[in-house]
């Protein structure tokens, strides 16, 4: 089992949801979270005043997926997210040890 995690921009996430509907993906968790990366940032004006936004709005996807799922959770998560512009996001995927389901008691890849 994988845990894949993605950083999308908010505007994204419908799109995204959507299309790993369409692969038989069934669970999510979708987090609103700030950050940055090459991005930097960006410099804003309110009531005359200049200041920096230093941490941009994101959407991190928590994704539980057998091993043979994660090639096409990461390819759909590109293809849906990518804008071709600076702060598309990044995925990560690391390796799982074991799942629960708490009401049944179920483990491994039987509680994703």
């Amino acid at each position: 089992m994988k845990k894949v995690e993605a950083i999308i921009k908010p505007f994204k996430l419908d799109e995204v949801k959507d299309k790993l509907n369409e692969i038989g993906i069934k669970g999510i968790t979708v987090s609103e979270v700030k950050g940055f990366g090459r991005q930097k940032g960006h410099t804003e004006l309110y009531r005359g005043a200049e200041y920096v936004v230093d941490f941009l709005p994101k959407i991190k996807l928590e994704i539980i997926v057998s091993d043979g799922q994660v090639e096409d959770v990461i390819n759909t998560i590109m293809s849906a997210a990518q804008t071709g512009r600076i702060g598309d996001g990044k995925i990560f995927v690391t390796a799982l040890e074991d799942t629960i389901r708490i009401r049944t008691g179920e483990r491994g890849e039987e509680a994703i």
